[in-house]
Parts: C-alpha cells; structure tokens; sequence
C-alpha cells in the first residue's frame, strides 16, 4: 500500500511578470487540500502528502487549471519512501 506521495507540477503558458490565472488556481488547488512541504515557484511546484489526498488534488487541480486556462499541465507524482519528507 503506497501510503505518502509527492507530486510535482507546472502549468503554462508562463507569465514571469504576473502569476496567470490557472497558475494562482493550481496554488489555491493544493494549499486548500492540507497537502505539506508546500514549495511554489515561477517553474515548478512541489507537495507530499498521503497518497488519496494527493491524487483526489492532482484530479482537482487539472480540472480547475484547464478551465482556467492552462494550455499545458505537467506532472510527476513519486512515492516518498518511509523516512523520507
């Protein structure tokens, strides 16, 4: 049973003036689902959590991020090992 996963996320198109909308969503997405190590930056963003909580976010925020506008969603999602944060 895979119990804590980490997922890793851009969305474009960029914009390093301004966060575009589906950008400032995918934030809300993920700071709203009490996911932890919460790291936000202009070309990646990263979050661990247990395992449901984290894909029941990634479902959410490419829903939301599309329909905000995001042309293009990237995703890695790694199994953090016991130990590890």
């Amino acid at each position: 049973m895979v119990r804590r996963l980490r997922v890793e996320f851009t969305t474009e198109p960029f914009d390093l003036d301004e966060a575009p909308p589906h950008a400032v969503v995918a934030r809300e997405v993920v700071q709203r689902a009490g996911l932890e190590d919460i790291d936000v930056g202009p070309f990646g963003n990263t979050a661990d959590g247990p395992a449901e909580t984290v894909l029941a976010t990634v479902d959410t925020m490419l829903r939301r991020t599309l329909e905000a506008g995001a042309t293009r969603v990237s995703i890695q999602v790694n199994v953090v090992a016991e130990g590890e944060a």
